[in-house]
């Protein structure tokens, strides 16, 4: 019986918790059914190389893997049957259009970043395989070279892909089962994904601008409102597109805000604060000028603090 090829890029904190699932369910037996790939880069790669990939969390303590090769190049791959993409949205083409060979016709693909529109973005450089739309709820993050932590367990939404609607991936199924991973299968993922971007889009931008953390915008009655209004944007262009969100979204979004420890800041923050040179800026800010532009929805609260942040990003 052939093995069937499963690759993670990017092993950060999402990658790296699933991908440690993975790889623990399957590439510790030689008689495994599944090879299990890492694409990751610089001392995270190192450390992988020599150590494994050690992965942290209240879930099950903490676990060692060790991928059947662990590689920075695409081009040492063989043909693979899932590829889930967990790089940061600023680095998810340039991963696209390397992905040409490996991919065939069943390839499976998932990536569940942050955006709104990874899926079509996707497709503008991948033309075979199945995307399909996904979203992912976790909190994990490096904790050293090799080393993730995470708090509770992480969980992968979702759907079919729109060029195959009839495609239903009992394989992938299967082997989250095997591998312990959590997934909801939706016909339909947008509105799981919507529901997740109008929570991390408008939060991002506001913190990222006002470098405050989620508490703090809350308290703040200028602040909360401005998420308030991108939210609602977001909303207006989500009801255009036919995708509907739940009803109180905005309400709910605000309460789910709550929930984070005080002092919770959001990666666009991080990354702004820091002065990184690459940020998620375009995915979470420039998305929805886009699409507000593509669909004639008014966006001028997300637009004055996408500016801003231009401004003050390297």
């Amino acid at each position: 019986m052939n093995k069937r090829n499963v690759c993670v890029i990017g092993l950060g904190g999402v990658g790296g918790y699933f991908g440690a699932k993975l790889a623990h369910a399957f590439s510790s037996s030689p008689d495994s059914s599944v090879n299990v790939f890492f694409l990751a880069r610089g001392e995270h790669l190192a450390a992988i190389r020599e150590n494994g990939l050690i992965v942290k969390s209240p879930e099950f303590g903490a676990i060692t893997c060790k991928p059947t090769l662990a590689t920075d190049r695409i081009s040492e791959l063989p043909q693979i049957d899932l590829f889930l993409i967990t790089v940061k949205g600023y680095d998810l083409m340039g991963v696209a259009a390397s992905m040409e060979g490996p991919v065939k016709e069943k390839t499976m693909i998932l990536a569940p970043l942050n955006g709104a529109d990874i899926q079509e973005r996707l497709r503008t450089k991948i033309h075979t395989g199945r995307i399909f739309p996904s979203c992912v709820y976790i909190s994990s993050y490096i904790e050293e070279p090799g080393v993730v932590v995470t708090g509770k367990p992480g969980k992968i939404i979702f759907g079919k892909d729109p060029a195959y609607p009839d495609d239903r991936p009992d394989e992938l199924f299967t082997l989250f089962q095997k591998s312990s991973i959590d997934y909801e299968w939706k016909e339909d993922a947008n509105p799981a994904i919507w529901e997740k971007y109008i929570f991390i889009a408008s939060f991002s931008l506001v913190s990222a601008y006002a470098n405050r953390a989620l508490d703090e915008i809350l308290e703040d009655p200028s602040l909360k409102q401005e998420v308030i209004e991108i939210m609602n944007e977001v909303n207006s262009i989500a009801l255009k597109k036919k995708i509907r969100l739940p009803d109180g979204i905005v309400d709910l979004s605000l309460k789910k805000a709550t929930m984070f420890p005080p002092g919770t800041q959001t990666s666009l923050q991080r990354d702004i604060a820091q002065k990184k040179s690459k940020s998620e800026l375009e995915l979470l800010g420039g998305t929805i000028l886009h699409l507000g532009k593509e669909l004639g929805i008014s966006t001028p609260t997300t637009r004055r603090i996408y500016h801003k942040l231009e401004r003050i990003s390297p």
